[in-house]
């Protein structure tokens, strides 16, 4: 992926990334498949993702590169015949 990805993309990690939680600064280990949100995107392609559970209380927000990221669709896209 080298494109930027925009803003409210849901994305999900491809790898395990170690991190702190957003409030407590406890240590987190997110899973390959942690979904998250891009909330901010920086000039070099990398990304701000935040991490939040079912309440929609954020416990992890953490600077990632694309490469480090899959899209997640939520709609299928018509297809070619």
């Amino acid at each position: 992926m080298k494109d930027q990805l925009p803003l409210h993309t849901v994305v999900a990690l491809l790898e395990d990334t170690r991190t702190t939680h957003f409030e407590s600064g406890e240590p987190l280990l997110l899973r390959r498949g942690q979904i998250g949100t891009v909330v901010m995107t920086y000039d070099d392609g990398a990304c701000e993702v935040e991490f939040a559970d079912r309440g929609g209380r954020a416990y992890a927000m953490l600077p990632l590169s694309a490469d480090q990221l899959m899209v997640l669709h939520d709609t299928p896209e018509r297809a070619a015949v």
